[in-house]
């Protein structure tokens, strides 16, 4: 009777085609993240930024790691796809806020946005979720409902980081339009004009803006704090999901809430040579 060695590989995500052994000292977590790393630079490489600045693959990648989070957990429209990222580790002089449509792969707007007076002059290094800091906020956002206020037409936001901006709601930190965000002010202050630490966009642009990230899309305001990217929820949360989609058809994800279904190769290998595999679900 032949002696059986029995290999046992690692988690596979469910439906592999074929089988692949995974080789020793990398874990199921690890695969994980690879794979969801390899689907975020796959969507960011099929984003046609030709037309305007681009925006740097790491902050696409922890903005699109929290939208995903946020998209699975029910915090986002199911009709919007639409991902606003405000890079607040470039000057106020650039084109910081980038709205991508994430289904179409197109750069909506790629403009001016301003920060806070708090925050800093024409670079932003100062963030606060404090009433009447008039500061910046940083971490995710949903998009509430527009409303009439000073600023004309503005979209409420609500804030998603404890601690960090789960106060802008009552901070009144809204998206709205500014003249002192645009080239005129720019030319003559070597600065874009602060807000009370709302982030405004360009007059002539924010009804435009606001119409299409209205009503539960997602914004992310970023900066390289260390205390934000180390224990803000949303960013370290590990992606359960991702979307169907036609890069990873072998993939195939359960309803959100549940987890992948994971399997393990097994190996009979018989005087050094593969004898036969089988690839089972773990736990069946």
């Amino acid at each position: 009777m032949k002696k059986l060695i029995v290999c046992v590989g690692l988690c596979l995500i469910a439906n592999l085609a074929g089988s692949k052994v995974v080789s020793a000292g990398e874990s199921p977590s690890a695969m994980d993240e690879t794979r969801v790393e390899k689907y975020i630079s796959g969507v960011y490489r099929q984003i046609d930024f030709s037309k305007c600045d681009r925006l740097p693959y790491d902050v696409f990648d922890k903005a699109y790691h929290g939208y995903l989070n946020l998209k699975f957990a029910g915090k986002l429209s199911d009709s919007k796809d639409v991902i606003s990222v405000c890079d607040f580790n470039l000057p106020s002089t650039e084109n910081r806020l980038w709205i991508i449509d994430l289904r179409k792969r197109k750069v909506l707007f790629n403009t001016y946005v301003a920060h806070g007076q708090g925050s800093g002059e024409d670079c932003a290094s100062s963030f606060s979720n404090d009433m009447d800091s008039h500061q910046s906020s940083l971490g995710f956002y949903v998009t509430g409902e527009t409303y009439q206020g000073d600023h004309g037409t503005s979209l409420r936001l609500f804030g998603m980081d404890r601690g960090f901006n789960d106060a802008a709601y009552d901070r009144g930190i809204v998206v709205h339009g500014a003249e002192y965000v645009s080239d005129k002010f720019v030319d003559g202050n070597q600065r874009l004009g602060r807000s009370w630490g709302c982030p405004a966009v360009p007059a002539g642009l924010s009804l435009p803006i606001i119409n299409t990230i209205k009503d539960g899309t997602c914004v992310f305001i970023y900066y390289p704090d260390r205390t934000y990217l180390r224990s803000a929820f949303w960013l370290n949360k590990k992606v359960d999901h991702l979307p169907g989609n036609e890069m990873y058809s072998d993939m195939k994800f359960a309803d959100a809430g549940v987890m992948p279904k994971r399997y393990t190769t097994i190996q009979y290998i018989h005087n050094g040579k593969i004898d036969s595999t089988k690839t089972v679900a773990l736990g069946d």
